[in-house]
């Protein structure tokens, strides 16, 4: 994987902070540790200031409302849970409307695919009725909605829709590379890109996927290398 750039560390810093804020001088020596010299990180600083990452207030930097959704939203997905037991049916959108602009086009695209849905066909998407993410069609006079149980077999139905098996290998290459990688910035590239693999878990029914599904194990890991970061990020405080 190519290392992270001193854009990514910042915001790997700031996206898993609570406030999501920190002082210039924690960024540069947070930066420091992960080989990122000081006048690359004052440089990324003010482009991320300008580009409208990053708000400034004296001597601290704040994500921008734009990126305090992106970790709201991060945040929320990367704590949903799968609800027990499944009662085997399947939530139903179907796109109603026709004719409207490729930019709301995309953005519910971009929103099913979000809360984890998978295109059936052309504007029918579904997923197990397992989850709930907080996403309301309902007002959305574009969509409706159902739930419905397929008579085909759920497994293969899981399997053709959210490429489970490719899901699981690439998950289990990350656990493997976390397991066998010390090199700080090595370590924080692969858990970026946990985060980006785990923001795509299909979060099936324990029924749909087998006993060795990597999941749990991938989450574990990624909250692993949280507790790492913050004793990295309060010990270099302390120096």
């Amino acid at each position: 994987m190519r290392p992270l750039s001193a854009r990514s560390v910042i915001l790997s810093v700031l996206l898993g902070a609570h406030p999501p804020e920190a002082p210039v001088a924690e960024l540069i020596t947070f930066a420091e540790a992960f080989g990122i010299q000081p006048t690359t990180t004052r440089v990324a600083l003010t482009r991320m200031v300008a580009a409208g990452d990053l708000d400034r207030t004296d001597t601290t930097y704040r994500l921008t409302p734009r990126l305090l959704a992106r970790q709201q939203h991060q945040d929320r997905m990367l704590s949903a849970t799968v609800e027990e037991p499944w009662d085997r049916t399947w939530r139903t959108v179907i796109v109603v409307s026709s004719g409207d602009p490729a930019p709301a086009r995309a953005a519910l695209r971009t929103s099913l695919r979000d809360h984890r849905f998978a295109e059936l066909r052309e504007g029918v998407w579904i997923r197990p009725h397992n989850i709930d993410l907080d996403w309301r069609p309902a007002d959305n006079p574009r969509v409706e909605t159902l739930t419905a149980t397929p008579d085909t077999d759920p497994h293969h139905l899981a399997q053709r829709l959210f490429d489970l098996t490719t899901w699981a290998e690439t998950a289990t290459t990350l656990i493997t590379a976390m397991d066998h990688t010390p090199a700080p910035m090595a370590r924080l590239t692969i858990a970026a890109a946990i985060v980006r693999h785990l923001l795509t878990d299909p979060l099936m029914p324990t029924e749909l996927v087998p006993d060795t599904w990597p999941a749990a194990h991938l989450r574990a890991t990624y909250a692993n290398y949280r507790h790492e970061l913050a004793d990295l990020r309060n010990s270099l405080l302390q120096t």
